[in-house]
């Protein structure tokens, strides 16, 4: 990492910040010299944990998970852009299978996990790691009673303690990765019987839980004096004091586990509020994390209830309002917006499937804990994910669900920024914007943001036709890192060829643009919008961007009117991400875009130089779309640009046909 980061870094840290860094670095330094580390385990007190927050039930597909563990055991797995990858079982648990890079076994702590040159893409490292996959083998060992999965877990695990000894390599870097680890292995823990499991019987099997313990015992030292700070203290503290939390409820075994278990509630209880919005919006503002940090609140309170106590009502409340800002912004179809980060991060992945829905799974949890129809008729059906963590009595809730009452849809989000116009919402004639005048993202360094500040999306009839792109990559390739959240990679305005925010580092901004709503109409005749971001202010001649939406559902109407305050000139972009299965065709100053059922006109404005149709540029970079991350395809942009010289107003209109 150059010395450039490292100046940026400092930039953004207040003055107690950087002490603290400092205290953690040399507190680092002397770990690494043997001093305040968990070399010695206390001699752990088997007494009853906690009872099970997972509670599997009928109607699991058995064969899906039988199928998934064969292939684990056939040494298959995928691995974001790998799919079916050969890993072998057990893997080499701290390789980067992307790159076939080794990571050393230096000091975790002091180990520098950014530098690809050194660990490869830590992503990939990372991920197997996790041990999602092997909540499968426990899985299939649950619904099968196949001693080959039991012993795949403990062949799988003994090799893990073998590679990756305490405090050593990447996998004893990051607080929130062992916390992940962790929540995970309480899952197979409960699943393979606990204490009395017969994977501990014998002299192996009772050598290998001693191992397994005290590696437990470990992890839960490392996270409780390695929690995420200050700037850093994002979706990371939450899973981080989750993972303490499960923890130290699933194995209090030792006389810290209350004291922790008291600090996890703590933290927890305080981020829950302060990192979601009163509205229900995870101020990262991205929809991805909104997923991960529900699912990390969610799996904390379950923990806690299973052993009798609770967190508070201002705790769920936040849960169930999470939820419906995923119920508003979702279109007809089931698509929600790509809105910021996005790492196909899951805390467990307890349904397997390639095609599991987790904004769907997400509605149907909401729809079991709060008894509401609104989210059960989102969700569907109750999936096997929710089976898992309710079991039966969960199934029998969701079902109640479907008389009980609902909320009205709220359209707009004021505190996180987010402004939803529509019309026919919820049916096959949905026409449904959703516009983003939120801040850029939490903290000083907004490391999961974008530069979308005015963008919006747009869906007709529950298909997607202008989308926000996606992510793409994190830690590696900084051109498409830095393309994909910059401006240009969102349906919005860009001047001088600059972003909105200015970029410091991967997961951190130097500047960041406001953005604010000054007009707010929701009505199904008549939905408007109107906002403005301060971006382009710091421009010698200063620039600001208004732009006011007007949805009208009568005549099936979209006017975007774009304004730019200035005094000299400035070069104008306008960008319009379009979906990789829309067919788009230019026609001078006009554009058509079309989906079965639907036909999009879009008509720009004459100020603008003929409008530029791009597809999969790889040099600009321009015209792509990212589903996953680590995967990208070509899709189609239009880019229409001017040249101004003062204050300038650009109209584009866009009319809707239904195609019957």
């Amino acid at each position: 990492m150059n010395i450039g980061w490292y100046i940026n870094r400092l930039r953004r840290m207040s003055v107690p910040e950087i002490g603290y860094r400092a205290r953690k670095t040399l507190q680092s330094r002397l770990e690494s010299r043997g001093v305040g580390v968990a070399e010695t385990i206390p001699q752990p007190n088997i007494v009853a944990s906690a009872g099970s927050w997972a509670h599997p039930a009928a109607d699991i597909d058995k064969d899906k998970y039988i199928a998934a563990a064969e292939r684990i055991l056939r040494g298959k797995l995928s691995i974001f852009a790998l799919d079916d990858v050969e890993v072998g079982f057990p893997p080499r648990w701290n390789r980067d299978y992307r790159t076939g890079k080794d990571a050393p076994l230096a000091f975790g702590k002091l180990l520098n996990y950014r530098d690809e040159n050194l660990v490869g893409d830590i992503k990939y490292l990372w991920e197997p790691n996790r041990h999602l996959h092997l909540v499968t083998l426990a899985q299939a060992y649950y619904l099968s009673k196949d001693k080959r999965y039991l012993d795949g877990l403990q062949q799988a695990l003994s090799s893990w303690f073998d590679q990756c000894p305490y405090n050593k390599g990447p996998n004893w870097t990051s607080a929130l990765e062992l916390a992940i680890r962790l929540i995970n292995w309480s899952v197979i823990w409960k699943l393979v019987g606990g204490v009395d499991s017969p994977l501990f019987e014998g002299v192996g099997g009772r050598d290998f839980k001693t191992t397994w313990i005290a590696s437990i015992y470990r992890h839960m030292h490392f996270i409780a004096g390695y929690f995420s700070r200050y700037s850093s203290a994002n979706n990371h503290l939450i899973g981080e004091a989750a993972g303490l939390l499960v923890g130290s409820l699933q194995w209090p075994y030792w006389r810290e586990c209350l004291g922790w278990r008291g600090v996890a509630t703590r933290i927890l209880e305080e981020e829950a509020v302060k990192q979601v919005t009163e509205d229900g919006v995870d101020r990262e503002q991205t929809t991805a994390y909104q997923q991960f940090v529900f699912e990390f609140l969610l799996t904390a309170g379950l923990a806690a209830r299973a052993a009798g106590s609770d967190f508070s009502s201002r705790y769920w409340q936040r849960l169930e309002r999470m939820a419906e800002f995923i119920l508003a912004v979702r279109d007809a179809g089931g698509n929600v917006p790509m809105i910021g980060d996005a790492d196909d991060g899951f805390v467990t992945r307890l349904d397997p499937a390639p095609q599991f829905d987790p904004f769907r799974s997400m509605l149907a949890t909401a729809a079991i804990l709060f008894g509401r129809s609104d989210f059960q008729q989102a969700a569907g059906a109750v999936d096997e994910r929710n089976l898992w963590l309710f079991g039966e009595q969960g199934k029998q809730d969701f079902a109640m669900a479907k008389t009980a009452s609902s909320q009205p849809k709220r359209s707009q989000f004021p505190e996180a920024g987010y402004f939803v116009l529509s019309h026919r919402e919820g049916t096959e004639d949905e026409i449904k914007i959703v516009v983003d005048a939120g801040p850029l993202g939490y903290s000083a360094i907004a490391a999961h943001g974008h530069a979308d500040a005015l963008a919006f999306t747009l869906s007709c009839g529950g298909a997607e036709i202008l989308v926000d792109p996606g992510t793409y990559a994190y830690h590696t390739q900084k051109k498409w890192r830095d393309y994909f959240r910059g401006t240009s990679a969102h349906n919005t305005v860009r001047v001088d060829r600059q972003d909105q925010s200015v970029i410091g580092g991967n997961f951190m901004w130097m500047q960041h643009a406001n953005a604010h709503c000054t007009k707010f109409v929701d009505s199904a005749q008549q939905g408007e919008f109107e906002g403005w971001h301060d971006g382009y202010v710091r421009l010698p001649d200063s620039v600001k961007h208004r732009r006011n939406l007007r949805l009208d559902g009568e005549s099936l109407h979209l006017q975007v009117v774009d304004e730019l305050e200035c005094n000299a000139s400035h070069s104008v972009e306008q960008f319009w991400h379009f979906a990789e299965n829309v067919a788009v065709r230019i026609d001078g100053h006009r554009a058509f875009a079309e989906i079965p059922g639907w036909q999009v006109r879009f008509d720009f404005d004459q100020a603008f130089a003929s409008p530029l149709l791009v597809r999969g540029d790889e040099t600009r970079p321009l015209g792509w779309v990212s589903r996953r991350f680590d995967v990208k395809q070509p899709t189609v942009t239009i880019v229409c640009s001017a040249d101004i010289s003062g204050s300038s107003t650009f109209t584009t209109r866009v009319s809707f046909r239904q195609l019957r």
